[in-house]
């Protein structure tokens, strides 16, 4: 398989396991037709059918369901290798990569940096990672620890909790709501909501409140590729964003208004790694922030 694109591979899994191309392609975030030319394209390099399509659904044939345990393995496989290829790279140079999304988990991570930089300085490497990126980054080795923001598949990670944030709601200045002390999501039903496709669909629709309690879908407003993106799309009126209060202290803004959300579950922040990692130096750094949490 090894002249077969892992991107082809993911896309047939995504389609075996949803069986419908519709559901496939929304939780990738590709138009339908693209994706049905990508697997037309793996069906003509294998030179076989791996999906019977009806117009009552789509079904795996025998060679479909013979590629989706291979293809399963070997993305495991290639994953696997990524990571220990770039740990070992990392641990060549001492160094141990922290990843987060936005504020992550600030003041812990500061502290904790803080007091290893004192046994091991220069050790710390904070690494950024995309929206609801903490999960591949872990498995695929970008990163060797994680703050990471829950729910997330967590499939092969050792999680610790280490708290919870409220969820708030970032509106421009003029908004209406904006004199408000608080909002319900109630409050929020007509606004358009930011968005990204570089998150898992299922992060997405947790941050959107999607569905809503009484059922309805939110509406959508522009897309975003990072914080900044999306804090400048609530600025100009365009939609409003639901977000972490630590956001609220750390992304001020001279057009927002920050408010929390009161009736919807906060976020919950974990502390993760490979289950498979035993590096001193990565479970002294999750000592460190665990103590600070007790």
């Amino acid at each position: 398989m090894a002249d077969v694109d892992t991107r082809l591979l993911r896309y047939f899994v995504a389609v075996a396991e949803h069986l419908s191309f519709t559901a496939a392609a929304k939780a990738l975030y590709l138009a339908q037709p693209s994706l049905s030319r990508q697997i037309r394209q793996l069906e003509a390099r294998l030179d076989v059918a791996l999906f019977q399509r009806a117009s009552t659904g789509v079904q795996l044939t025998a060679a479909g369901t013979a590629l989706l345990t291979a293809a399963r393995a070997h993305l495991a496989d290639w994953q696997h290798t990524q990571r220990l290829v770039r740990s070992a790279a990392a641990a060549e140079r001492g160094a141990l990569r922290v990843g987060f999304v936005a504020t992550g988990w600030g003041a812990l991570a500061r502290q904790a940096r803080t007091l290893l930089s004192q046994r091991h300085p220069g050790a710390i490497e904070p690494k950024r990672l995309d929206w609801g990126g903490e999960p591949q980054a872990l498995r695929e080795g970008a990163v060797d620890i994680a703050f990471l923001w829950l729910p997330a598949d967590t499939t092969g990670l050792h999680v610790e909790p280490v708290g919870t944030e409220a969820r708030w709601v970032a509106l421009s200045r003029g908004h209406p709501l904006a004199d408000k002390d608080s909002v319900t999501i109630h409050d929020l039903r007509d606004e358009p909501v930011m968005w990204t496709r570089r998150a898992p669909a299922a992060w997405v629709d947790w941050w959107a409140v999607n569905p809503r309690p009484d059922g309805s879908t939110p509406r959508w407003g522009p897309e975003n590729d990072n914080v900044e993106e999306m804090l400048e799309g609530v600025a100009t009126g365009a939609a409003i964003c639901i977000s972490p209060e630590s956001m609220a202290r750390f992304y001020t803004h001279p057009e927002l208004t920050w408010l929390p959300i009161t009736d919807i579950a906060p976020l919950r922040i974990a502390l993760a790694w490979p289950q498979d990692r035993t590096d001193p130096l990565l479970h002294a750094f999750a000592h460190a922030v665990l103590a600070s949490t007790a």
